[in-house]
C-alpha cells in the first residue's frame, strides 16, 4: 500500500514521476492554481495590510476532492510543483486546503525530471519558503491592485474590455516609442565604393576606406566623383598587410529569454509556443524501453549556471565524440546577470548530453524535436572549446593618396562551431568565411570594376517577438515567467498588432498608453517597472517585507487614481468607415483591428456579426484555374499566406508568395525565397533559381543597412 502522496501541476508530470518513484507513492496533478483573487473584484483588502481574499478556483472542486480524500489515506504528503516562485506558491495554497503544517518538511523541487533527481530530491524535502510565497503574492497584488483599479476607470472614459497592467503597459509603449522613432526618422544618403579585384583566378572584393590619411564619409555623389578622380585609373597595390588570429567564443547555455528569441529567429517560433513544446520536453516524453523521461531541466530561469556533474558528462561526451581539443582546459563557467547568492536554478539543458538529438527523433514531434535539438546543440557548445579565426586585413592604394581595404577570415580551428553559433536578428550567424587571396606588400592587383552605391540609412526595426523580449530583459521590465503572457496579452487586447511578423501599434493601444502616460506616469516608466522587479527579488532573498514593498506602492498610486477618476475626459472611439457594404444587412463595413492586423467588419455590431478580411491583391493570375487572382490571405494563427480569389471554386494555395512568371526551365509556378542575400525565384517543380528583379534586391540591402 502507497504511504505517501506527492501533487504536482501536470498529468504529464506526474505520469512521469509516478514511474520513478514507485509502489509506494500515489503521484496526483492539482492542474495548476488551485486558489487565486476572485474576478468579481479586487480581492484584497488594502487597509488591512493588503490581505488577498483568495477563493477556490471555479472548477477546480473535484480535483480538490480527490487530493483530501488520498491525502487522508497516507501518512505523507509531498508538494512537488516547480522549482520557482509560482510553483512555491501553489504549494502554499495546497498545504492550506489541505491542512499540512508548512512549516515541515512537505516540499520537493526538481530542476530535472529524471529518475536520479527525482529520488534525490525526496531524500532532502524542506518546509515552503515563505519568502518565494510572498514574492509571488506580492506581485499578484501588485498586478490585481494596477489592473483592477485602472481597468474600470478605461471601462468608463473609453470602452468596455479595455485592461492596463504594469508589463503589458510598457511593452505597449516600447512598440509606440518604436513605431514614433521610425515615423520622425529622416533617411540621409550616403555612397559606398566597392572595387571588385582579383589576383589570379582569386576574386575578392575591397571597400574605399580614407583619403590622403584621413576616413572620409561619402555623402553624395560628388564625394564619390571626387575620391575617382584622385584615383585617376592608377592600379591598385597591396601597401600593408595584417595577419593575427582571433579567438571566438561561445554563447552561454539558454536562459528562457535567450531561448524564446533564438527560436524565434531560427525556428519562427512565437514565445508561448517555445514556452509550451520546452514544457512537454521538461515534463517527459515516452523513450521507448527507456520510459518516460524528461529531457530538459526547468525552461523558466534566468540562472547560466551548470551542475558539476552534467559538466562533467558534457566534458567526457565532448571529448570523446569530437576530441580533446575540443574541450578547454577549465570547464567554462558563466555569471548570472545582476547575479545573487541565491542562484539555485540552473541553465536550460538537456538532462544528459548523451541523448544526442538524432537518437531521439522517433520518440518527438517535428516542434518538440527542433527544439530539443536547438537547447542540445546550445548547451554542447557552450561547453566547448573557442573557435580560432585567422584574420586578415589589407590595405590597397589606388593612385597616390586613395587607400581600399579587404577584410578577410577563415576558420582554422572550430571549435564549438562544430556543432552550433548563436543566431541574430538579421537572420544570420555571421559565420560566413571572406575569402582573401595571399597576397604581399607591393602586389599590383588588377581591378576587374568599381561600383559606386548610393544608400539611405534605415530607420530602427520594428520590434520582432525576439527582439522586444531581448529589450524587456535588457531593461529588467518582467521575469523568464512573464515574457511570453505579456506578449499574448497586448495582442489580445488590440493594443498591438503583428505585420510580416513585427509588432505595430494600434490606434486604441496609442489613445490608452497617453492617458496611462497623462495620468500614470510611473506604470509607462521602465526604470520604475524595472525597480519594482527588484524589489520583489529583494522579497525572495528575504531582504524586504512584501507588505512594505506594497504599501509604498499604493501611497502615490491612489492618489494618482483620485486625480484621474476627476480629471480623465471621455473619449470615443470612432471606427473608420470602408467603402465597402455588408452583404448581409447593407451596412457599411468599417476597419478594426484585431491581433492580427486590419478586418473589416459590419458597423451595425451586435445586431450583425458579419466579419470579412481585408483582400490584397498581389497582381498574379492564379497558376490553378488561370481565372481567377492571387491574394494575401491569413491563417486563423495570423500566418500570411497565398490563396485564389475563387475560393471554394478554385483551391489553390501557396505559402510562398508566387512570383507571377513561368520557370524557364520547365513552365512551372516561381515562388519567391527571401534570405539574408536577398529575394530569389525558386521554381517548384525543378531546381531552377534566379536572382529577383533589381528592385526588390535593393530594397533587401536598404533593409540590412
Amino acid at each position: 500500500m502507497a504511504d505517501s502522496l506527492v501533487i504536482v501541476e501536470s498529468p504529464a508530470k506526474a505520469k512521469t514521476i509516478g514511474k520513478y518513484l514507485g509502489s509506494k507513492y500515489i503521484v496526483k496533478a492539482s492542474m495548476g492554481h488551485i486558489r487565486d483573487l476572485p474576478k468579481s473584484q479586487t480581492g484584497v483588502e488594502v487597509e488591512n495590510g493588503f490581505n488577498p481574499k483568495y477563493i477556490t478556483i471555479r472548477g477546480k472542486g473535484s480535483v480538490l476532492k480527490e487530493l483530501k480524500d488520498a491525502s487522508k489515506k497516507v501518512k505523507n504528503v509531498y508538494l512537488a510543483a516547480d522549482p520557482d516562485r509560482e510553483g512555491e506558491a501553489i504549494a502554499w495554497h495546497l498545504a492550506h486546503y489541505l491542512e499540512l503544517d508548512e512549516a515541515n518538511s512537505c516540499r520537493v523541487v526538481f530542476n530535472e525530471i529524471t529518475k536520479q533527481a527525482v529520488k534525490d530530491a525526496f531524500k532532502t524535502p524542506r518546509p515552503i519558503n515563505m519568502d518565494l510565497v510572498n514574492a509571488q503574492q506580492a506581485r499578484r497584488i501588485l498586478d490585481r491592485l494596477v489592473g483592477y483599479k485602472i481597468s474600470p476607470l478605461l471601462w468608463k472614459k473609453v470602452k468596455k474590455g479595455l485592461s492596463a497592467g504594469r508589463v503589458q503597459s510598457v511593452t505597449v509603449k516600447l512598440v509606440i516609442d518604436r513605431e514614433n522613432e521610425i515615423l520622425a526618422f529622416v533617411p540621409e544618403e550616403y555612397w559606398t565604393i566597392t572595387a571588385k579585384l582579383h589576383k589570379g583566378d582569386a576574386v575578392f572584393e575591397a571597400k574605399f576606406h580614407s583619403i590622403a590619411g584621413e576616413k572620409r564619409e561619402l555623402g553624395s555623389e560628388a564625394d564619390v566623383q571626387s575620391i575617382l578622380g584622385a584615383m585617376n585609373g592608377a592600379p591598385f597595390t597591396v601597401s600593408d598587410v595584417r595577419e593575427k588570429e582571433r579567438l571566438r567564443n561561445p554563447a552561454p547555455p539558454f536562459i528562457t529569454s535567450s531561448l524564446q528569441q533564438e527560436a524565434a529567429r531560427k525556428l519562427g517560433f512565437r514565445a508561448s509556443k517555445t514556452m509550451s513544446v520546452a514544457q512537454q520536453l521538461y515534463e517527459g516524453v515516452d523513450l521507448g524501453k527507456e520510459g518516460t523521461v524528461g529531457l530538459i531541466t526547468y525552461m523558466r530561469t534566468d540562472s547560466t549556471r551548470i551542475s558539476p556533474i552534467a559538466q562533467e558528462e558534457a566534458k567526457e561526451f565532448i571529448e570523446s565524440k569530437y576530441g580533446p581539443s575540443y574541450f578547454p582546459d577549465e570547464p567554462r563557467i558563466y555569471l548570472k546577470k545582476n547575479s545573487n547568492a541565491q542562484d539555485a536554478h540552473e541553465a536550460i539543458r538537456p538532462t544528459s548530453v548523451l541523448r544526442e538529438p538524432d537518437q531521439m527523433k522517433e520518440f518527438l514531434t517535428r516542434d518538440q524535436m527542433r527544439l530539443y535539438k536547438l537547447v542540445w546543440e546550445r548547451f554542447v557548445a557552450s561547453q566547448m572549446s573557442s573557435a580560432v579565426l585567422d584574420t586578415m586585413t589589407v590595405d590597397l592604394k589606388a593612385g597616390e593618396t586613395v587607400l581600399y581595404r579587404a577584410v578577410g577570415s577563415k576558420v582554422k580551428f572550430p571549435g564549438f562551431m562544430k556543432v552550433y553559433v548563436e543566431g541574430n536578428d538579421d537572420g544570420n550567424t555571421n559565420d560566413d568565411e571572406k575569402f582573401l587571396p595571399a597576397l604581399s606588400i607591393g602586389d599590383t592587383i588588377t581591378a576587374e570594376n568599381i561600383d559606386p552605391k548610393q544608400h539611405f540609412t534605415q530607420p530602427p526595426p520594428r520590434y520582432t517577438e525576439a527582439r522586444l523580449v531581448k529589450t524587456l530583459e535588457e531593461l529588467g521590465i518582467g521575469r523568464p515567467s512573464t515574457y511570453a503572457p505579456t506578449l499574448e496579452t497586448v495582442q489580445k487586447r488590440g493594443y498591438v498588432a503583428i505585420e510580416e511578423k513585427k509588432f505595430i501599434p494600434t490606434e486604441l493601444g496609442e489613445l490608452v498608453s497617453q492617458l496611462m502616460e497623462e495620468f500614470f506616469p510611473e506604470i509607462l516608466d521602465a526604470e520604475f517597472t524595472a525597480q519594482m522587479e527588484e524589489e520583489l527579488d529583494h522579497v525572495e532573498d528575504g531582504k524586504e517585507n512584501w507588505v512594505k514593498v506594497l504599501s509604498d506602492f499604493y501611497e502615490s498610486f491612489e492618489k494618482r487614481l483620485k486625480i484621474a477618476e476627476e480629471e480623465m475626459k471621455e473619449i470615443e472611439l470612432q471606427d473608420e468607415v470602408s467603402d465597402e457594404l455588408c452583404e448581409k444587412c447593407g451596412r457599411p463595413l468599417v476597419y478594426k483591428m484585431g491581433r492580427f492586423g486590419k478586418f473589416l467588419a459590419c458597423s451595425g455590431f451586435p445586431e450583425c456579426r458579419n466579419t470579412k478580411p481585408i483582400v490584397k491583391e498581389i497582381g498574379v493570375t492564379c497558376p490553378k484555374c488561370a481565372k481567377g487572382s492571387i491574394i494575401e490571405r491569413r491563417s486563423k494563427k495570423g500566418r500570411v499566406f497565398y490563396g485564389c480569389n475563387l475560393y471554394p471554386e478554385c483551391d489553390f494555395v501557396s505559402w510562398d508568395k508566387p512570383a507571377g512568371k513561368p520557370c524557364p526551365s520547365c513552365g512551372g509556378m516561381m515562388v519567391e525565397k527571401r534570405s539574408k542575400a536577398g529575394i530569389k525565384l525558386q521554381c517548384t517543380q525543378c531546381d531552377h533559381s534566379e536572382q529577383a528583379a533589381d528592385d526588390a534586391d535593393q530594397e533587401h540591402e536598404q533593409e540590412q543597412v
